[in-house]
């Protein structure tokens, strides 16, 4: 382990893809290049009605204003950044096992969105919100500086192709952005099953100024448990490397 953002109302699914223009979340912003695939699926209509009744409430789209984080969760609290959360069990578990945390979660995958929102709901956690949109745009137009206890990142896509290093997610100017979103003391937690990736990330992270290396044991604003995801049960099962990483 080392150590060192009011919702919308609109609906995700409504907006053009990035190669239309925008954001599925909305909003317009500058061109980078995407560190994740395109994920589309079949919204049900479980999540599909979970998404149109639930996102006045729990939604945070890209309009291109600084959040106020204490009004978008009703509430003054530490706020902990999940970047992708598949389809939003191990986010509800952490949520629930942390009610004293706001939980801002980020994922561009429609049936996932659909998913944690039918969660949030039966759970009855009311400490959760979610944006549907591109991670890196969230931060930058969104999240102010000096805002964030934490932010998590849990088996990003390693993009193994060495032609596709560059779609990496945790690269340095990235790194650089995160740690500029988290106040004193705040933890960046990543997890992976790709080593190569994972000393990628060090040799990043090592470089980076406003970030430290802190043990599991160390104090923290940000647990460092966390539930096993579906993909990590596969890695495990598969005998591959599971590499954890937190910085804040």
């Amino acid at each position: 382990m080392w150590g060192g953002g009011a919702g919308g109302s609109r609906a995700p699914g409504n907006g053009r893809t990035r190669e239309g223009g925008r954001e599925p979340g909305g909003g317009g912003s500058a061109a980078h290049i995407r560190s994740h695939k395109r994920r589309t699926g079949r919204l049900g209509p479980t999540r599909y009605d979970a998404i149109a009744r639930l996102w006045p409430t729990v939604g945070v789209d890209l309009d291109g204003r600084v959040l106020d984080l204490a009004s978008l969760f009703g509430r003054v609290a530490p706020v902990v950044l999940e970047i992708g959360f598949g389809m939003g069990e191990a986010t509800a578990a952490m949520a629930q096992a942390e009610p004293e945390v706001n939980l801002l979660a980020v994922d561009v995958h429609t049936p996932g969105v659909g998913a944690l929102c039918h969660l949030l709901e039966v759970m009855g956690l009311p400490n959760v919100r979610v944006a549907h949109c591109d991670a890196v745009l969230l931060l930058r137009e969104r999240v102010a500086e000096s805002s964030l206890a934490g932010v998590r990142l849990f088996f990003p896509d390693p993009w193994p192709k060495h032609k596709h290093h560059k779609r990496r997610l945790l690269q340095a100017p990235f790194v650089e952005h995160v740690a500029s979103r988290l106040v004193p003391g705040g933890v960046l937690h990543v997890a992976t099953d790709y080593l190569p990736y994972a000393e990628q990330v060090a040799q990043d992270w090592d470089a980076e100024p406003l970030l430290q290396r802190v043990g599991f044991d160390a104090p923290s604003r940000m647990r460092p448990e966390r539930p096993s995801t579906k993909r990590e049960g596969r890695a495990q099962r598969g005998a591959s490397s599971i590499t954890h990483r937190a910085e804040g």
